[in-house]
């Protein structure tokens, strides 16, 4: 291989590690009141009733 495929080869995996951590250092948490996981379980309930309904 030729220099030039190689400093490619550094410089594609140097930008994919690079994305991939700058992802994981963005990356945040949900912090849901009560209220909010109440209100996510309840609709999650009534989406099951109907998809047990239409199937």
């Amino acid at each position: 291989m030729s220099l030039i495929s190689i400093i490619i080869i550094i410089l594609v995996i140097g930008s994919i590690i690079g994305g991939i951590y700058l992802l994981k250092k963005s990356a945040q948490k949900f912090d849901l009141s009560a209220e909010q996981l109440a209100l996510i379980k309840k609709r999650n309930e009534a989406l099951d009733k109907a998809q047990q309904k239409e199937d």
